[in-house]
């Protein structure tokens, strides 16, 4: 895999080639008494979860009310009325819900008409959605007369560059290509803090893999067992978010996942997810709607992590297809392609057509090129189908777009069409492209919430419980007191530790041991290492464990070397549990 960093700043024939300048939009209503903007799904959908609220309050039933999200509102929406609903109309609502992805423009501007969706603030009337692009522009250089944009996406960079990269991965395949940075989108409605923001942090891998033997992958035998929750665009469609739990080697088998590569990458996608902390009760794979996929898009399955704000799409695993590759070697010219030499040669009966130049050059003069282009785009079947029309008649008709009435007249004199036998001995092909995309912010802000606990006979004292692997600090080093004594020990200790890539902290302030180990658990430091009297007396400590709380005691180098490898995965607590001894007491006689 290739690292690569682009540039944040797009020109605009880039992204106008790849579609995202045409394509890249969302839906936007407006209140026109106060000018206020919603994006018309998310208004949808607050109004109605509002109404299935009140609906259950009506009826008895008991309604969680998420007090911080409320809190968070710039503007209060009214308050909520108990009011019952039919039992057809519930139906109804959540069948919308389930697949409020999957409306475009028109069917939302239906749905805030049939349903009397408002302003839910003021009750106002809304305007009929409209399409919103998502990026912003700017003017690049001192004139303002080349427009660019600030990226969508780091993909785009990782495309231009292909064929740089294929050459540096010595013209093998398949490769992959990744990068890490900041993309910008200009949403209509940012909210819930980390996880819909204008400017946030990505990092996405594009797999070029060759199409031809079904993009199977060579390890796909590692992950094939992995169970996942699958919610499939079949479940969605029929009203229903009902998940179907099955190993990735099944779903591929079922086709429920196009292919292998892409099977691959859902399953790391899971075991990512895990190793970060993330609770495997909250994951779901859910397949995008036909109607919701991006424009360059064959098949895209969302991993969906499940926190007080819903369901939160945190990683997209798209099958790109030859998109991206095609539409800029089309616009460019640019060799965005792979040759490859065959194993064995290959035979290829076909249609082919010869034109007379010199004949063809002063016929069409500055049309020429666009009716060759179009000769030369002829399928085989319409070949076939010519040729028999040219000898019957003499001429052929052509339609070529935008020369004379659109359609251009060929004689024999001019054209010629036979059926030949080629040897091909070299194969080029464009390859196609698996994304895996990390929105790092929403993963963040899902895990936190996902680690984060009270201790059982304390609410107020709070933990994250983040693996060494992503805690920020793993190690706090806890002097019992200030007493000279243990300075040089901590001193020695931070030097080791640091020369161990272990990143550590010194908590020295007077606040009691307890209450400097319960503000760091709140940090999500995992380790804590105590240096007491015992400790200047015979060069031991104490390391503690977040989670638990408890504590074993031993020598500097085999405290060191167990913190070392608790923050390398290479062990786990109750590995270190059963090697070094439990710490009851101090001994300083």
């Amino acid at each position: 895999m290739l690292e690569v960093d682009c540039t944040m700043l797009t020109p605009h024939e880039v992204l106008k080639t790849s579609g995202h300048v045409d394509k890249f939009a969302d839906w936007m209503c407006k209140d026109p008494k106060t000018g206020e903007i919603f994006r018309a799904d998310h208004l949808v959908e607050e109004v109605l979860e509002s109404r299935l609220k009140g609906d259950k309050e009506a009826r008895g039933q008991k309604v969680e009310v998420d007090e911080e999200k409320d809190a968070k509102r710039k503007r209060k929406p009214k308050e909520t009325k108990a009011v019952k609903l039919d039992d057809a109309l519930v139906t109804e609502y959540e069948e919308i819900l389930a697949k409020i992805d999957n409306y475009n423009g028109e069917e939302l501007g239906q749905l805030i008409t049939r349903y009397d969706i408002k302003n839910p603030v003021t009750g106002g009337d809304v305007l009929p959605p409209v399409s919103f692009n998502l990026m912003f522009q700017t003017s690049i250089g001192p004139s303002g007369g080349v427009t660019g944009y600030l990226r969508p996406e780091t993909a785009q960079g990782q495309f231009l560059t292909f064929q740089k990269l294929l050459d540096f991965n010595q013209q093998s395949m398949p490769f992959a290509s990744a990068s890490i940075g900041k993309s910008f989108r200009n949403e209509i409605s940012p909210r819930s803090g980390l996880l819909r923001v204008r400017e946030f942090l990505m990092a996405e891998i594009e797999h070029f893999v060759d199409p031809e033997g079904g993009k199977k992958h060579p390890r796909f035998h590692e992950v094939q067992d992995l169970e996942l929750s699958f919610l499939n665009r079949e479940v969605q469609l029929s009203g229903s978010t009902k998940v179907e739990k099955m190993t990735i080697g099944k779903a591929v088998a079922e086709k429920i996942v196009d292919n292998e590569t892409l099977g691959y990458f859902l399953a790391r996608i899971q075991l990512f997810l895990l190793k970060i902390g993330i609770d495997e009760t909250k994951i779901r794979m859910r397949q995008h709607m036909m109607n919701e996929m991006a424009h360059y898009a064959q098949d895209c399955w969302d991993t969906e992590l499940f926190t007080s704000y819903g369901w939160i799409e945190c990683v997209g695993c798209a099958d790109r297809s030859a998109y991206d590759l095609t539409v800029h070697k089309n616009r460019t010219g640019a060799s965005l392609f792979v040759r490859e030499t065959r194993a064995e040669p290959l035979r290829i009966e076909e249609w082919q057509i010869d034109l007379d130049k010199k004949k063809f050059g002063p016929r069409f003069k500055k049309d020429g090129k666009i009716v060759e282009a179009a000769v030369n785009a002829l399928t085989q079947d319409l070949r076939e189908k010519l040729s028999l029309d040219l000898k019957q008649n003499g001429k052929i008709e052509i339609d070529v777009e935008g020369v004379g009435s659109g359609k251009v007249e060929l004689g024999k004199d001019i054209i010629n069409i036979e059926k030949r036998t080629r040897v091909e001995n070299i194969r080029e092909y464009t390859p196609n492209v698996i994304e895996p995309s990390f929105g790092i912010g929403r993963i963040l802000a899902c895990l936190m919430e996902h680690v984060y606990w009270s201790r059982p006979n304390d609410e107020a004292r709070g933990v994250l419980s983040f693996p060494p692997i992503v805690a920020p600090t793993k190690v706090l080093l806890v002097p019992l007191s200030n007493h000279p004594s243990f300075q040089p020990l901590i001193h020695r200790l931070t030097l080791k530790l640091r020369r161990l890539g272990v990143s550590n902290k010194v908590d020295d302030s007077s606040a009691s041991i307890g209450k400097r180990y319960a503000r760091n658990d709140e940090l999500g430091t995992p380790f804590g290492i105590t240096v007491d009297f015992q400790s200047v007396k015979d060069n031991t400590f104490t390391l503690r464990e977040r989670d638990t709380t408890k504590q074993v005691r031993a020598s500097e180098e085999e405290i060191c070397e167990a913190v070392k490898s608790l923050v390398d995965g290479e062990e786990v607590w109750e590995d270190i549990k059963k090697r070094l001894p439990e710490f009851v007491s101090q001994d300083v006689e």
